[in-house]
């Protein structure tokens, strides 16, 4: 730390600034670390033991309702019902949520459902927001199982039975999130982001499950016991990221909430600084209101196996902050002169700390290789574009943080949450 901490030297005003220096390296340091060795334990004492991918387990699985929310999805939502109509599984219906669309998707669903026996399709007259259109295809569902997914999503054919196997398995399983994969990699954000869902997404919900406790299921795609779903009050419409509300709604009522890898999905990210900074912020307020609404939880010993999750995230905020601080501190120091204030080194330009968490950076996204290569082969391409991935998404995150958490506070609590069109990347 010090060269980190420039001309401050030894003294004793300087100790503060050592020990906030050494929690924004050893955080992300530490729990890059933590993530790989519980998705390593997780593969060998779980995934492992799996059959190959094309050939989930023979069961007596019961029927499924597959719910597709739609909003302004007419370049895709065609492909993404071709898909889950392909399903091979015994018995399922698909319900497709029109949520108020203003461009073709609903005339085109209409098509679709005048073709395929299996599709239902809902309009609602005006957009309510997806955890509205949720709850709706959950109330007209014939089936005690729902599997949800977005409207860019393309389901893998066995996904289905991949995730109804825990439901079979166990009575006491309430929601199981599948495996994402992102298949738009033209450009660099868009590699990055394959690599992100791998070393980041993937690997902490691996870890996550051995120690305890998921944060958050994927909101792209998920299945759902409708038992659970009733006893918990279903999607929360005021809460901007419904995926985390329900994923704690649920684990706080001490039903099991599992992640799957095998069950796969291909997605559409965004491909633009402007279409990422939307989605990372909504993320990142999503998951403040999450932390707000629960601080409770802390006070009570029966939601202790919930604590870890609460201080992860509490301390991914902490040090988000923490690293603006050292950013703004770094760069008032170029410009004044005044003696005390703090002079220390760029957090931006790699030292020999930055060496550190890059190689560290590596060696997780080669771990992670290896565990999603099974599924999603091709990930070796993307490898040395993961050397910049902390500095991309380490700084929208710290950004986009430290502007959520303001905005989470001033959130009312019952206003609506509604969703506008996504970026669904750069098309051809």
């Amino acid at each position: 730390m010090q060269t980190f901490l420039g001309s401050l030297g030894a003294e004793w005003y300087a100790l503060p600034w050592v020990l906030l220096l050494a929690y924004a390296f050893y955080y992300p340091l530490f729990m890059a670390y933590l993530w790989m060795v519980g998705a390593l334990y997780y593969y060998f004492h779980y995934e492992r033991k799996d059959a190959p991918l094309e050939l989930p387990p023979d069961l007596d699985y019961p029927p499924i309702s597959v719910l597709v929310p739609c909003y302004n999805e007419e370049e895709d939502v065609y492909e993404t019902l071709h898909f889950a109509l392909a399903l091979d599984y015994p018995d399922f219906e698909v319900i497709a949520i029109n949520d108020g669309s203003k461009d073709r998707t609903g005339e085109i669903l209409d098509e679709l459902a005048g073709i395929h026996p299996r599709l239902r399709v809902v309009h609602l007259a005006s957009n309510q927001g997806k955890a509205v259109a949720l709850n709706t295809g959950c109330l007209l569902a014939r089936h005690e199982h729902l599997l949800c997914i977005d409207g860019d999503a393309l389901l893998d054919p066995h996904s289905a039975k991949w995730l109804m196997r825990h439901f079979v398995g166990s009575p006491r399983v309430g929601a199981i999130t599948g495996n994402p994969r992102v298949r738009n990699r033209t450009t660099l954000l868009g590699r990055l982001q394959v690599g992100e869902f791998t070393s980041i997404i993937g690997l902490i919900k691996r870890a996550q499950r051995t120690y305890g406790r998921l944060f958050t299921v994927s909101g792209v795609i998920a299945a759902f016991r409708k038992t659970a779903l009733h006893q918990v009050g279903y999607w929360s419409d005021d809460m901007l990221t419904e995926d985390i509300d329900i994923s704690w709604k649920m684990q706080l009522k001490h039903w099991d909430v599992r992640f799957e890898p095998r069950a796969l999905v291909w997605i559409l990210m965004p491909e633009t600084l402007k279409g990422l900074w939307k989605q990372r912020l909504r993320w990142a307020k999503g998951g403040s209101q999450v932390l707000l609404r629960n601080f409770g939880i802390i006070r009570h010993w029966r939601m202790r196996r919930m604590w870890p999750v609460y201080a992860e995230y509490f301390l991914s905020v902490a040090w988000a902050y923490l690293m603006a601080t050292l950013i703004m501190t770094w760069l008032v120091g170029l410009v004044v002169p005044w003696d005390f204030w703090p002079r220390i080194a760029s957090p931006l330009i790699p030292g020999w700390h930055g060496i550190v968490l890059g190689t560290t950076c590596l060696i997780q996204f080669s771990i992670s290789k290896w565990l999603d290569g099974h599924y999603d082969r091709g990930l070796g391409r993307n490898y040395f574009w993961m050397i910049w991935y902390p500095l991309v998404y380490w700084l929208i995150n710290i950004c986009t943080t430290t502007v959520a958490l303001p905005q989470a506070i001033a959130h009312r609590r019952g206003k609506r949450a509604r969703w506008v069109s996504p970026d669904r990347g750069i098309r051809a």
